[in-house]
């Protein structure tokens, strides 16, 4: 059994993230709403609750419970909202947790989806030519677009979610895009059309890299998208890891551009030509982590190393073929994809790992499951009440 005393990892995330930080000897601690089943996996020490509606309190109650332990606390963040917390109130958060961030102005640059097209083209980003939409004024702009374009938010937000299931929509015609953008009004200030790269989510690639602040890359991977809910521009349910040479070149390239020190991600799609584009770069921790971990690329374990000071395991080349879905979602996008279930069923049981639903930590699942009506019931009558 690995000793748990090293320290303590905050995890504003999922099992995604606790898992392989549990395997790292971190005693990890869930900092989420009540709502997170993840606090109940058998791979979570304990549980801090989260109030993220006010960024102070928040600080202040990650402080507080840091305050309490003795070891040190490692910080680690998930979703973009969460990195941008982190990020802009860094100083504050130092003073009683440990993390890695890239610079202020670099983080903000990625998350904003104007302000990346705009940091491609000035460092020569193999991105896809895009155009910032203004919702309220935007048909001159769209008389202009060369069809079809995939249109985005600039940043993931929830008032996308209640729009499109899928993370962007592909716009065949003006007329399309005249009536997307009625349909949104409203919601977002700005959106960002693209030009569309042709092909199926099965050509999205990824390379994944912990960079330590003195440069160099401690770890790295790269992986592909398997099967996505909605089947087009949907969110990944299924993926497994490569030995993808030119994705990891590229990949090295644009961190060194970048300038980039912590975690990364970033999403290419590989053309009919086979040319490798760019989509977004992502520099946070990501459910990624989890299989990568599982193939031998454990960038989580390495962060976790470089935090506490503790020394590095060897660096090991990541095995290709290492899968990882989520079962509850995947199931969906299998039978969309037409698989028969007998076939899947096969598949997602030998996966590597697994997501949500897992047998071999089943609490998440069935506590959360059996609370989501209850939560459901609650955020309606709040929203009732708050509406008047």
């Amino acid at each position: 059994m690995t000793d748990r005393s090293t320290g303590y990892a905050f995890v504003m995330g999922d099992r995604n993230l606790a898992v392989p930080l549990h395997a790292a000897g971190a005693s990890v601690i869930i900092v989420a709403p009540r709502s997170n089943a993840a606090r109940f996996s058998r791979f979570v020490h304990s549980f801090v609750e989260d109030p993220r509606s006010d960024e102070d309190a928040r600080v202040a109650a990650l402080l507080a419970r840091a305050a309490e332990l003795k070891g040190p606390v490692a910080l680690f963040y998930q979703f973009d909202g969460d990195l941008l917390f982190v990020s802009r109130r860094r100083d504050e958060l130092a003073k009683g947790l440990r993390f890695v961030v890239p610079s202020a102005e670099l983080v903000e640059s990625l998350v904003d989806k104007a302000a990346f097209q705009q940091l491609a083209s000035n460092l020569d980003l193999p991105v896809p030519p895009g155009t910032i939409i203004d919702v309220s004024d935007a048909h001159g702009v769209i008389e202009r677009l060369s069809y079809p374009v995939l249109v985005k938010p600039l940043r993931r937000e929830a008032s996308w979610g209640t729009f499109s299931k899928a993370k962007a929509e592909v716009v065949d015609r003006q007329e399309d895009m005249a009536t997307l953008l009625q349909a949104f009004g409203g919601r977002n200030d700005r959106l960002v059309a693209q030009t569309l790269i042709p092909g199926p989510e099965t050509r999205v690639e990824s390379y994944h890299v912990h960079v330590e602040s003195s440069g160099e890359i401690a770890v790295e991977f790269t992986g592909r998208k398997l099967r996505t809910h909605p089947v087009s521009m949907g969110h990944s349910t299924a993926l497994v890891t490569t030995d993808a040479a030119d994705v990891a070149d590229l990949g090295r390239s644009i961190i060194q551009k970048l300038g980039l020190r912590g975690v990364a991600k970033l999403d290419f799609k590989r053309d009919l030509d086979g040319r490798l584009w760019l989509l977004e770069v992502n520099p946070r921790f990501n459910l990624w982590h989890h299989v990568g971990a599982a193939a031998g690329a454990d960038i989580l374990g390495s962060v976790w190393a470089e935090l506490l000071g503790l020394p590095r395991s060897p660096v090991t080349r990541a095995r290709p073929g290492v899968t990882w879905c989520s079962l509850e979602h995947d199931i969906v996008a299998a039978h969309q994809q037409g698989m028969k279930l007998a076939r899947w069923s096969r598949w997602a049981i030998s996966s590597d790992t697994k997501s949500t639903v897992d047998p071999a930590d089943p609490l998440p699942w069935l506590i959360g499951s059996a609370l989501k009506p209850l939560y459901r019931r609650r955020l309606g009558a709040t929203t009732t009440t708050r509406g008047g």
